[in-house]
This record gives structure tokens, sequence and C-alpha cells, in this order.
């Protein structure tokens, strides 16, 4: 397994905790981090809503079911999430983008989407 990348978020600061409930993230530590294993960028942390649950699970990926076998307890609108970043700019697309929590969304996410993009779904900003 390599390296986990430096805990750093779009802004350069030290990324913040995106959930512990459900615990997210690629190494499950509650953060966007990630490594060069992590083939889908789960960088962005999002605050899902039903929409965008809806449109994952007709993409492929359910995110609403538990999967008890990966500790996954499924999620329901209001949850944080790392999401992949190619995901989070299919669903903004779309048009079905969820929120953005930019101060733990890791910098790695700007390799797929653009700042200026994220911010205008940022739930952090004033």
């Amino acid at each position: 397994m390599s390296a986990m990348d430096p805990t750093v978020n779009v802004f350069g600061e030290e990324i913040i905790s995106c959930s512990d409930r459900p615990n997210t993230g690629f190494f499950r530590d509650g953060c966007c981090n990630t490594s060069d294993d992590d083939v889908g960028s789960h960088t962005v942390c999002v605050e899902v809503t039903k929409d965008f649950l809806e449109f994952s699970r007709f993409r492929g990926n359910d995110l609403s079911t538990p999967r008890p076998e990966f500790q996954f307890p499924g999620l329901k609108p209001g949850d944080r999430w790392c999401l992949c970043a190619a995901r989070w700019l299919e669903a903004h697309q779309q048009g079905m983008a969820p929120r953005v929590v930019l101060r733990g969304t890791h910098e790695r996410a700007l390799e797929v989407v653009s700042l200026d993009v994220l911010k205008k779904f940022a739930v952090d900003l004033n």
C-alpha cells in the first residue's frame, strides 16, 4: 500500500474531519485523505441529499443500502461522506451535485474539479 498523501485541504490547510458517523474516507479515518492506491480519489467531503443518493444509485453506486459486511450503515440525507471527485463532477454536470465541505475536501480533488466550481457548492464559506 502506498503512503498517504499529506493531509491538506483545497486551501492548503490541514484537512478537517468529514465524518465519523458514518466513518468515511478511503482509509476510514473520518477524513478525505488519499494515496495513489485510492484510484477513485475519494477526496470531496459532501453532505449528501436525497436527490444525489438517487442519482448515485441510478449510476450504479447505491450509497443508501446498508452493507454490514463492509461496516457500511448506508447513507441518509444530511450525512457527510468522502465522495469520489469524478462522481461529484458527474453529479454536477447532471445538476445533482451535493453541497461540499471545502475544509474537509482534500487538495487532490482539484485535479478533477476546479476550486471555483467547488466553492459554488460550499457549506463552509461565509
